[in-house]
């Protein structure tokens, strides 16, 4: 099969954050809602209608207090554990449409699917209109479809499908009249293009390349050899040439970070030793999950970076006896790490760690002169906790003090929806 005969879409659910929220509230549906971000802080999901009375992207919350106050905006804390569940069901929703490896799941509400297979056997448009409904239905969220020859134009075609109400949630470049999707292209700005920053966007503009056509129609080699091979791959893609295929095999990580700013400044070491067992916690779920081993955990502390109080940010980094999963002996070098550098008097703010020297756990070789029956002891104690960290939720047993909803440390989440999905206490229930 050539690349120039590729077909793929984009699936992407409309403001993904509030329209999970929007399936256990429907009192949310048809008013100003956003979800902020950690702690409170910023907006990272709006709806169509907080957009509507000009809420921005990423504004801190405080600067928006007499918006929300008058008209009455609906806020969110982000309820990451909800978002989750509701990607895990939106993504196994779509691949009842196409094969594992006609799927790459992008991030927690994007999907791309390769169509190419399908073309001679649908309609492409309603095949997409089928996969909206289903999700609608099978899931109550709202999503766009954008079909392209390659995924930079399904990701272009996915932007208009959102901004243009007529096309019913899907944008079929590949069929569309040249001269309405030129009219389409003209319109949009360069800088909506998947890969165009702020500084290539300012570059762009001085060569009078200012819309998504004005791209399309330079040169390649022109544009490789002002910018980058990278720069001539996205304006092949939008050229209908697909340089960019479905990834079958994600990149094996480097690193796992797990760390959370504070509801308010820590003083006491205790408390910090508790926030670290916890991310570690979450951190160690992530690597057992890929199914790796780390040889190095690293931890830091910080205070704020702002105000005249003195500022400390210490970080230090411990080498395991080997590599290992094992939640006991990563969380007891964490402490460990913890204890060496905390100092007392200064405010801390933030804290996390960082899993390092990752292998996959299939290529990875124990020493000969381990003591194997404890190895395998340690591995089923591992098991057992996964177990029951599926079945009863991650509260139900930690290492050490973790879950205390009341400590001075925990995340500020004063606006958080209910687990409707992970635990068994906040289930909704019908009276």
């Amino acid at each position: 099969m050539k690349a120039e005969n590729k077909i793929f879409a984009l699936v992407d659910v409309n403001n993904c954050y509030v329209s999970c929220e929007r399936v256990f509230n429907p009192k949310l549906n048809n008013v100003p809602v956003v979800v902020l971000s950690n702690n409170d802080g910023c907006v990272v999901s709006r709806s169509a209608e907080a957009k509507a009375l000009g809420i921005k992207m990423a504004v801190p919350v405080f600067q928006i207090q007499d918006l929300i106050q008058q008209h009455n905006v609906q806020v969110l804390s982000s309820n990451y554990g909800l978002y989750t569940e509701m990607s895990k069901r939106f993504m196994n929703i779509l691949g009842q449409f196409v094969s594992e490896d006609e799927r790459e799941i992008y991030s927690i509400d994007e999907c791309f699917l390769d169509f190419t297979a399908y073309e001679s056997l649908f309609d492409l448009t309603e095949y997409g209109q089928k996969i909206i409904q289903t999700v609608n239905k099978w899931l109550g969220i709202p999503c766009c479809i954008g079909i392209g020859r390659s995924k930079t134009e399904a990701k272009i075609a996915n932007h208009i499908a959102k901004q243009k109400t007529h096309l019913n949630g899907v944008c079929n470049l590949v069929t569309m009249d040249p001269c309405s999707s030129e009219q389409l292209l003209a319109q949009m700005p360069v800088n909506e293009i998947w890969g165009i920053g702020r500084k290539h966007h300012k570059s762009l503009n001085q060569l009078s390349i200012f819309s998504v056509l004005d791209l399309i129609e330079s040169n390649p080699k022109d544009i490789r050899r002002l910018f980058s091979v990278v720069m001539e791959k996205t304006v092949r893609e939008l050229q209908g040439i697909s340089c960019i295929d479905i990834e079958q095999d994600v990149p094996s990580k480097h690193q796992i970070i797990s760390s959370r700013s504070y509801g308010q400044p820590i003083y006491e070491l205790e408390d910090i030793k508790a926030s670290i067992r916890l991310y570690i916690a979450r951190a160690v779920t992530r690597l057992r999950e890929d199914q790796s081993l780390c040889r190095m955990v690293g931890v830091f502390i910080q205070t704020g970076r702002f105000g005249n109080s003195e500022k400390y940010a210490p970080y230090i980094a411990i080498t395991l006896n080997e590599h290992t999963d094992d939640l006991l002996s990563i969380t007891q070098a964490a402490t460990y790490a913890t204890e060496h550098i905390f100092k007392a008097g200064f405010k801390y703010k933030k804290a996390g760690v960082v899993l390092l020297e990752l292998q996959p756990k299939q290529n990875f070789v124990p020493d000969l002169f381990c003591d194997q029956a404890h190895r395998q002891d340690r591995a089923k104690l591992s098991d057992t906790l996964d177990h029951i960290h599926k079945r009863f939720g991650h509260h139900f047993v930690s290492i050490g003090l973790t879950q205390d909803d009341a400590a001075t440390w925990r995340m500020k989440q004063n606006h958080c929806s209910p687990a409707y999905l992970s635990n068994w206490n906040e289930l909704l229930r019908v009276k």
